[in-house]
């Protein structure tokens, strides 16, 4: 060790106070012991969020695309207002995508973004495409989650039969 602990050189702090630790630390990294299991992570989660996100991408610059081709028409603003929004809600669905109402909101944008082919016709292969890619992310995701539950269980199963690791 570097020396600067309290209790001296190579005595353990009580209470997370290591030398190493920053000042200022989450709850989460306050608790964390060595050897601590790692909480499994949604892959269905994040593969709707990462569909939300690039979709949010895509309507900024929907957006920015019918403002620019519109100009000066009462439409443009508009155009630009409602794909901004959408592209704000859809970052904010992230949040939400471990609730039922996340994946709800997030077929209504799908339902919205095939829907922006009556504005700009070529809008309907990416509202496809990003349609197509949120229905794996929920029914592949969900099935990934469940052979990762599965797993870990039979994981644990075999560490309490086999407790010497072996």
């Amino acid at each position: 060790m570097s020396g600067d602990e309290p209790n001296g050189p190579g005595v353990a702090n009580p209470g997370g106070r290591e030398s190493w630790r920053p000042k200022r630390e989450s709850k989460s990294q306050r608790s964390w012991t060595p050897g601590q299991p790692k909480r499994a992570r949604s892959i269905r989660a994040t593969f709707m969020s990462s569909v939300l996100v690039m979709e949010a991408f895509v309507l900024v610059f929907f957006g920015l695309a019918m403002f620019g081709v519109n100009r000066g028409t009462p439409m443009a603003p508009w155009a630009l207002a409602v794909s901004l929004a959408l592209a704000v809600i859809a970052i904010l669905t992230c949040a939400l995508v471990q609730k039922r109402v996340g994946v709800w909101i997030g077929w209504v944008i799908q339902i919205l973004l095939v829907g922006s082919a009556f504005i700009e016709y070529t809008m309907a292969i990416v509202g496809v495409g990003f349609g197509l890619a949120w229905w794996y992310a929920v029914t592949k995701g969900a099935q990934i989650d469940s052979e990762n539950v599965r797993r870990a269980r039979a994981e644990a199963r075999w560490r309490e039969e086999h407790p010497d690791g072996g």
